[in-house]
C-alpha cells in the first residue's frame, strides 16, 4: 500500500489528501501555518459530511476514511511513498521544499508537484535526482473534477510517471500525460477564459455579474469571476503572469490590472471572504 502526503493544507491540498483518504491510502497533510492545517482538516470534515448527507458515501466509510489522515506542520515529519506538494504557485519555494525532501526520504520517493503552469523540468532542476519529480496537477475543486495531468519533465522517470498515473487513476481521476509546456493542456486553453472576461471588464463592455451570468447561460457551469474566487484571485494571477513570462510577453496571456489591484489589497475570493464578489 502506497502512503501519501500533501504539503500545503490549502483548498487543493485539503482537497488532494480528501481524495486520497477516500480510496483508502495512509495520507499525512502539512502545512506550516497550524491555523491553515486545522482549516484543511475542517474542511476534509465537512466535505465528507456533505458527501454522507447526499448518499455519495456511508458514515462508516467517512470516519474509516478520517482515520487514515494525520496531520503535521513539521516539515521533518513528511515522509511517504509520494508526497504532492500544494504550495505557493512560486518556482524557488518549490524548489526549496523538494530539496529540502530528497535529503530526508528514500531515494525511490516521488516528488509530485501540483504547479498549474510552472515547468517540471524547471522545479526538478536544481535536485540531486531530478528522475523522480512528476508533475501531477489536479483541479479545483480536487474531489470533484475528474481530470488530472501527469506531466514528464526532461529527466523524469517514466516509470515514476505511471506509478502516479495508476495511483490517481485508483482516486477515481480521469488521466492524462502533457508535455512540459507553459499551462500543459487545460490551463492553456483555459487562460483565455478568465484573460479575455477580465478584458471585457477592462474595457466596460459588461460588468462582472452580467459577464458571469452570460457565459453560465452560454452553458460554463460557473463565472469567470466566480470561479477565480474559488481557485484564488491571487493564484489565478500567479499562473496568468508565469504563463504570460513563459511565452515571452505574447501580448494573448497579459495579465490584467484589474486582478492585480485585487491581489494588491488582498481580496483573494472566497479563502478571504472578499474578491470580485463579497462572502461575509
Amino acid at each position: 500500500m502506497l502512503t501519501v502526503a500533501v504539503a500545503g493544507a490549502g483548498v487543493m491540498g485539503s482537497g488532494i489528501a480528501l481524495c486520497s483518504i477516500q480510496s483508502g491510502y495512509p495520507t499525512l497533510l502539512f502545512d506550516i501555518n497550524d491555523a491553515s492545517l486545522e482549516k484543511g482538516t475542517k474542511y476534509i470534515e465537512k466535505q465528507l459530511a456533505i458527501a454522507v448527507e447526499k448518499g455519495k458515501t456511508t458514515e462508516e466509510k467517512a470516519a474509516a476514511a478520517l482515520q487514515l489522515l494525520s496531520t503535521t506542520s513539521d516539515r521533518n515529519h513528511l515522509k511517504a511513498n509520494i508526497i504532492i506538494e500544494a504550495v505557493l504557485e512560486q518556482l524557488p519555494i518549490k524548489q526549496e521544499l523538494f530539496g529540502f525532501l530528497e535529503t530526508i526520504n528514500s531515494p525511490t520517493t516521488i516528488l509530485a508537484t501540483n504547479t498549474s503552469s510552472i515547468p517540471i523540468t524547471q522545479i526538478a532542476a536544481k535536485l540531486q535526482h531530478p528522475e523522480r519529480v512528476v508533475g501531477v496537477h489536479f483541479f479545483n475543486p480536487a474531489h470533484i473534477m475528474k481530470l488530472v495531468e501527469i506531466i514528464n519533465g526532461a529527466a523524469t522517470s517514466p516509470e515514476y510517471a505511471k506509478t502516479c498515473f495508476d495511483w490517481a487513476t485508483s482516486l477515481g481521476k480521469t488521466c492524462v500525460y502533457a508535455a512540459d509546456a507553459p499551462g500543459f493542456i487545460v490551463n492553456r486553453v483555459a487562460r483565455h477564459y478568465y484573460v479575455e472576461s477580465l478584458k471585457i471588464l477592462e474595457e466596460n463592455v459588461a460588468d462582472i455579474p452580467q459577464i458571469d451570468n452570460l457565459l453560465q447561460a452560454s452553458g460554463f457551469k460557473m463565472g469567470a469571476f466566480k470561479l477565480m474566487d474559488l481557485i484564488g484571485v491571487d493564484t489565478n494571477f500567479s499562473v496568468t503572469s508565469s504563463m504570460y513570462q513563459q511565452f515571452h510577453g505574447d501580448p494573448k496571456f497579459r495579465p490584467s490590472r484589474i486582478q492585480k489591484q485585487k491581489v494588491d489589497a488582498g481580496h483573494h475570493g472566497q479563502k478571504t471572504k472578499i474578491g470580485f464578489y463579497s462572502y461575509e
